[in-house]
């Protein structure tokens, strides 16, 4: 009974650990700053939102111009014209807030031109990992980058290079 009992239990142990999850850990940061398309697509937004930047930083310097302007001049303005100053500043500072708002905010122009240049790039990206994924069987694969903490992995697990491999990239 008691041999019985011991192959049945070391039975269901072995029946266990066959259907251990295999898992995997990849640092897609790494992975897409290996990329030289990413890299080119990365120059090209940042050169994109600079201009943008210098646009409303422009209109900042403009608007604070008629602010110290309309500050010297406050005294000496009748009642309709400061009023008619205050209501050109308003709308100044509308336009400005509007603008930033158009090109940075959410969903703004910044966003959908990442989405443009960026989004085929973490396409491919996605699409090795799951190729990976496939191929070699794993359950999970973890990302370290953002997102989830890592406190440790084995460097065994690592597999951010067969990514890149996958990707054709060295």
């Amino acid at each position: 009974m008691k041999k019985l009992l011991l192959l049945a239990t070391f039975s269901l142990c072995l029946a266990a650990g066959s259907y251990a999850q295999r898992y995997a850990v990849i640092d897609t940061k790494y992975i897409l700053d290996k990329m030289p398309d990413y890299k080119s697509a990365q120059k090209n937004l940042d050169e994109i939102a600079a201009g943008w930047q210098k646009e409303i930083d422009n209109k900042q310097q403009e608007l604070d111009k008629m602010y110290k302007n309309f500050e010297g001049e406050q005294v000496m303005l009748s009642d309709d014209l400061r009023k008619k100053r205050e209501d050109q500043l308003f709308y100044k500072e509308k336009e400005l807030r509007d603008l930033q708002r158009q090109r940075f905010g959410f969903e703004g122009d910044l966003f959908k031109k990442r989405q443009e240049l960026i989004k085929p790039i973490q396409d491919k990206v996605y699409n090795a990992v799951q190729k990976l994924a496939v191929q070699r069987g794993y359950d999970f694969i973890l990302d370290k980058s953002e997102g989830i903490t890592v406190i440790f992995a084995d460097p065994k697990l690592e597999k951010s290079d067969d990514v890149l491999k996958e990707l054709g990239v060295r």
